[in-house]
């Protein structure tokens, strides 16, 4: 009782931290790995309901990422499960109901769902105990599906979910879901936010800027675990870059149609006009209200600075785009090295790598190989050398995210 009382107590403090999470891709991870942590679970899996279907978000597991090097993060096949009762997770979202089941190699024939085993072969894991429950608003729409594989004992064996662990997981998913649909409103609104911007600039879509975001977390990630940043700032951040990166270009806006939208390569002086996009996105933010509107601010005006200090704008009024203590022929001094911010060196590797893979009108979209090459080739000038590694470093995941968010260009 005192252990059950304790795991409750913990469940209801998680719920005032995951309200702090605003974007809806991190507070997904984060609700599997509580999920997985209230009952002492291995694995598990969270899926996100996207019409008939359940999409894969996040995998975890445990034995499985023990076994990687620090600082590398599993990757996983994305997939899709039709929302029907033939599979476990998809059985939970076709009847709103938890599904327990204490081996899935022993589901009677006559049971309506079923474990298919190529899972675990292509994994190279054993999946045993399983318990699926249903992301399920107070309307009881289905959102999504938790499920958490491989409750351990304290002895390191697996054992069966018991009716406490679904107890105690469908109030965390309950109070989870709450917080999940405050998560979409705030993404809904960003990608409102970028559809209008896609109105003026065809290059500005959902799904570049969410490839975009993405990626530049996965640098942050691995950049904040080499320079030891504590994991509370860590988490704190990046999912405020997150959403910071999907306004990059927010600044387009304030550019004519007549060159946002120009069918063909710009002019030099369409193109320093095409450049003030940057500090009139970052005047979007000068009234500061959060840790958001400060990156927000330093990603859209930093992006395009190099590293060799040959971007733009370089050092200038964000209120005016003027220079501040320009060069001698009167132009802005470039930003250099780590003069640029951080977020803003790591969103330039980021858009720079979506946009060589996309069609443009100008050009075709490059391949991975090509691409790769050529932030090889920038690395030192154009890109910070050190991200770049970390870039590479990271790169299985990074396609993870491109494959997640398949291109429209």
């Amino acid at each position: 009782m005192i252990q059950d009382t304790e795991r409750l107590r913990n469940i209801i403090s998680l719920d005032s931290e995951l309200n702090k999470i605003q974007d809806e891709d991190i507070l997904l991870e984060r609700i599997l790995l509580e999920a997985r942590r209230v009952v002492g679970a291995d694995a598990g899996s969270i899926y996100a309901v996207n019409g008939d279907h359940l999409v894969i978000n996040y995998a975890q597991n445990d034995t499985l990422q023990k076994n990687l090097p620090p600082g590398k993060k599993l990757i996983y096949n994305i997939f899709t499960v039709p929302v029907t009762t033939n599979t476990i997770s998809g059985y939970a979202a076709a009847t709103g109901k938890a599904l327990n089941v204490p081996d899935v190699y022993q589901i009677p024939p006559s049971a309506p769902y079923g474990f298919d085993p190529s899972y675990d072969t292509r994994a190279g894991y054993r999946s045993t105990s399983m318990l699926a429950v249903p992301l399920k608003t107070n309307t009881g729409a289905i959102l999504g599906v938790i499920q958490i594989i491989n409750k351990m004992t304290d002895q390191g064996e697996v054992t069966a979910f018991d009716r406490d662990d679904e107890l105690l997981v469908t109030h965390f998913a309950a109070n989870a879901t709450v917080t999940l649909q405050r998560a979409r409103m705030t993404r809904a609104i960003l990608l409102r936010m970028i559809r209008m911007a896609e109105l003026r600039d065809p290059k500005e879509t959902g799904p570049h800027v969410n490839r975009v975001a993405g990626y530049s977390v996965e640098i942050y990630e691995a950049w904040a675990s080499r320079t030891g940043v504590p994991r509370a700032a860590l988490e704190r951040t990046r999912d405020n870059l997150r959403m910071a990166a999907m306004l990059h270009d927010a600044g387009k806006v304030a550019i004519s149609d007549t060159i946002l939208k120009k069918p063909g390569r710009f002019t030099e002086d369409e193109y320093n006009i095409m450049k003030t996009h940057t500090w009139q996105g970052a005047r979007l933010f000068l009234d500061k209200q959060s840790e958001f509107d400060e990156l927000a601010q330093e990603v859209a005006l930093n992006h395009h600075e190099n590293w060799d200090g040959s971007g733009y704008p370089g050092h200038v009024d964000i209120q005016t785009g003027e220079p501040i203590d320009p060069n001698p022929d009167g132009s802005a001094r470039g930003k250099a090295g780590t003069e640029i911010p951080l977020f803003g060196r790591i969103v330039a590797i980021a858009d720079v790598y979506d946009a060589l893979l996309s069609n443009r009108v100008y050009k075709d979209a490059w391949t991975e190989e090509d691409a790769l090459a050529e932030l090889k080739r920038l690395r030192g000038t154009k890109f910070d050398p050190d991200l770049i590694d970390i870039f590479f470093q990271v790169l299985p995941n990074i396609q993870t995210i491109t494959e997640r968010y398949a291109r429209e260009d």
